[in-house]
Order: structure tokens, then sequence, then C-alpha cells
């Protein structure tokens, strides 16, 4: 049985990444098709295999610019020629999950958001001071075909699998869908506590896009008057260093061993954003590390207490850190403070503890199961289509 992996494209090792690593350990002879290659910007598990690209990869540049031709998205993904395989598994936060898998074959799709860059967080990407004028203008053009086109892709998909019951739900609504919903692996092995001596500063770990809300962040830490370290890069970079103020530095990305010891020194984690999953939250809690995070979308997922309390701060306590019910820097700088106000242990084990229920082997064992019926429903149906005419 051949097998096609399909990912939007591979530009750096952030949360999508490290599930479609866990899925080339299931098939290491799978070939991989993706958008867009920037060689050795992802981990040896996916760079060793043959990784097929679109016509974008000649563009010059198009590591760093290749979110300027979204509105060809669609096109590229559509022409990976796909006849020749049996089984397709994509991994899907754009428009992976609409390749085209051939006549027969079977296609499970493993999606960390539907395409939120024209769904519920357009205004965050293109919204007023958001882009430029001209993309401005394009996207409000593009806006409707792009959502149609991902809206009737969704057939092409037989078994959705969502990484959370929000995304689920998003599902729901925009391909009127079901799905099953299997969280992300941590490695909860390599993210854990004691790696580094312990420091007062706060940390971000985030690509920088608009709906990731870094501003709040950076913000926040000022009002707090508190140190933040933001981990990462992205097409916010410009801006959020306008606004930093002498508390904030920038790592640009880390090593997985890096990372792992900032999270475990830092004093905590902010999460201002609304992620469909957010994988960043789990490691640090792995680490044994508080997260104060914005109450809405993945993050209500996975940063959970046992015995919520609202006060009226706006903000709620926890077992594992601090929920915010208003996305404001005011808000989080509060529930900071709150954290400070804390010994530095007060949420290591029960934040650990909660980490512990994404572990790898749990994410292996339910998507195996998941994968191993996809392949029996394909090899009845090939029985019943082919046997008949051998006899």
């Amino acid at each position: 049985m051949r097998v096609a992996l399909v990912h939007d494209w591979l530009t750096g090792m952030r949360g999508g990444e490290k599930v479609l690593e866990e899925v080339c350990a299931f098939f290491p002879q799978a070939d991989l098709f993706t958008l867009v290659h920037v060689p050795g910007s992802v981990s040896p598990a996916i760079e060793d295999r043959r990784i097929f690209t679109s016509p974008l990869q000649k563009v010059p540049g198009i590591g760093r610019s290749y979110r300027s031709f979204l509105p060809l998205f669609p096109h590229f993904i559509e022409r990976f020629d796909l006849s020749a395989y049996d089984f397709v598994l994509s991994t899907s936060s754009c428009v992976a999950k609409g390749a085209r898998p051939g006549a027969g074959a079977r296609h499970v799709s493993y999606v960390f958001s539907p395409m939120r860059y024209v769904w519920d967080r357009f205004d965050d990407y293109f919204g007023p001071g958001r882009a430029s004028t001209p993309a401005r203008v394009t996207m409000r053009l593009c806006k409707q075909p792009l959502r149609r086109w991902d809206r009737d892709s969704s057939r092409r998909v037989h078994t959705f699998v969502a990484d959370s019951e929000f995304v689920a739900g998003r599902i729901r609504e925009y391909y009127r869908r079901d799905s099953l919903v299997i969280p992300p692996p941590v490695d909860v092995d390599r993210f854990r506590p004691g790696l580094a001596p312990a420091t007062d500063e706060w940390l971000v770990v985030s690509a920088f896009a608009p709906y990731k809300r870094i501003d709040i962040a950076i913000e926040a830490a000022e009002k707090a008057g508190v140190r933040l370290a933001l981990v990462g890069k992205g097409p916010e970079e410009k801006r959020l260093r306008r606004i930093a103020g002498k508390n904030t530095r920038f790592l640009g990305w880390l090593s997985d061993e890096e990372l792992a010891c900032a999270l475990s020194a830092c004093r905590g984690l902010l999460f201002p954003g609304v992620e469909d999953f957010g994988i960043t939250p789990v490691e640090a809690m792995a680490c044994g590390r508080p997260v104060v995070a914005f109450r809405e979308g993945g993050a209500l997922e996975t940063v959970v207490g046992e015995a919520w309390e609202d006060d009226s701060e706006g903000v709620t306590r926890g077992g594992t850190g601090l929920f915010v019910r208003e996305q404001t820097p005011a808000a989080f700088a509060r529930a900071i403070r709150e954290v400070e106000a804390q010994p530095r242990d007060h949420y290591s084990d029960a934040a650990r503890a909660r980490a512990l229920e994404f572990r790898p082997e749990i994410f292996r064992r339910r998507m195996r199961e998941v994968l191993q019926d996809e392949m029996q429903s394909l090899e009845s149906l090939h029985r019943r289509l082919f046997e008949p005419h051998s006899r």
C-alpha cells in the first residue's frame, strides 16, 4: 500500500511539524508533499524522505514570503499528482486537507485548524493596520472564493481528526462534518522540571502572527514590571519590536533543547491568543511552570485546575495557572501579579501531572487505532472491487 503525506509548508519546527514528525514514524517510507520546503528547517525524521514541492518553491526568497501567495495555495495543492497512492494522510492548518486523492484512495486529515485566515480570524490578519493596503484589498476580494474552496474541498476527506474539541466545533460549523478528537503529543521526557537554573523572566513561545496577540503580552509585562522573553519569529516582528520596552528581549527560534531549558527556568508562560490547541502551554506545564492564558479556545482543554473560583479582578484561579477573561494588557498584568505573589513551586505538581496526560504514547496509540481502522476499510473495499475479477 503506497502512502502519501501532505503538509501545508515546511519552514520551521512548530506544533504542526511536531505532529507531522510523529506521523512520519507511522509511515517511514511515505512520500511527503508540501507547498514550500526550506531545507534544514525541520527535523531529520521529516527531512530524510522524498519531499515534493509546488512550483512556489522556485520563487526567490519563498521561505520568507510564502504567506503572500495565500490566494494561490488552493491551486498549487490541487496540482499534486496523488493518483499512485492508496492512502493519503494530510496534516493541515491551511490547504493540505484540500489535496486530491486518487480514485479509490482513502484520505484522513489531521486538522490543526480550518483556514483561519478566511474564517473567524480574518480581521486579525487583514484588518486595519494588520496588513498592507494591497494585501487587505486582495484578501477582501478573495475571502469568499477561498471560503467556498475550503468548504467544497472538505468533501475529499473521508475522516477528519481534530486536535481539540474547539477545532472539532469549527469543522462542524464550516464543513458540516464530524471529526474524531486526538490532542497532539508532548515530549514530557524532554520538557521537564529542573533543566536550568530558575529565573524571574516570563516567556512567550510563538510564531509572530497577528492572532497570537503577543502585543498584549508585551504591554502586560511592562504594566506588571516583569521581564519578558519572546521566543519565535514571524511577520509581526517589526511591529512588536517597535512597541517592546526595556523589559522585553527577542530570542528568535530556539532548538528543542534550548526551548526546554528556557521553559524550565522561566517564572511562567503567557498565552494571550485564542489557539486551536496550543502545544506550548502543555510543554510549559511539563516543566512545572504555570500558564497565564486567555480563557478561550484550546487553552480551555489543557490549562485546567481542580477548584476554579472567579474573583472581581477578572482572573480565574486553577491548579495549573490562571485564566484571564479579558483579552487586555491590564487583565494579564493582574494575573501576572497573582502568580508573582505565590511561591515559585505553587503550581508545579499540578502542572506536571496535567502535562503527562498528553504524553506521546497516548497520541500514538489513538492515532494507530484510527489508521488501522482506515487501512482495514480500504483493504476491504479493494477486496470487494478486485477479487471477483481475479477468479
